[in-house]
């Protein structure tokens, strides 16, 4: 029961290093050629609807592909409710990446 109890508040906590941002900030910082901007969505949920300049990485393979990223540049991940992107986030600061930034709320947010 405890350790449950810990896993449940552990997925609420947020991630050491890692910046949360509303939609309100996100949208201000959309066009900012110097940030990376990841939707960890899966592919039909990415379909279905995403913001213009968003790259599709779905969660299940961002360790994989995160080769793909300039770990010199911020990255900001977002998913539908906030809790893939902040896994995304965990992961990426796992792998090196300084600058990482989740969208608190995710698409629901916006």
């Amino acid at each position: 029961m405890v350790l449950v109890s810990c896993f449940i508040i552990s997925r609420f906590l947020p991630v050491r290093g890692v910046k949360n941002i509303s939609g309100k900030d996100l949208k201000r910082m959309m066009g900012q050629k110097n940030k990376q901007f990841i939707d960890v969505r899966t592919v039909g949920e990415y379909r279905g609807n995403h913001m213009k300049g968003f790259q599709n990485i779905p969660l299940n393979e961002l360790a994989s592909k995160a080769n793909q990223l300039d770990k010199n540049k911020e990255v900001i991940v977002i998913c539908q409710s906030g809790m893939r992107s902040k896994q995304a986030a965990k992961i990426l600061k796992k792998l090196g990446f300084q600058h990482v930034i989740n969208v608190s709320g995710g698409m629901n947010g916006l």
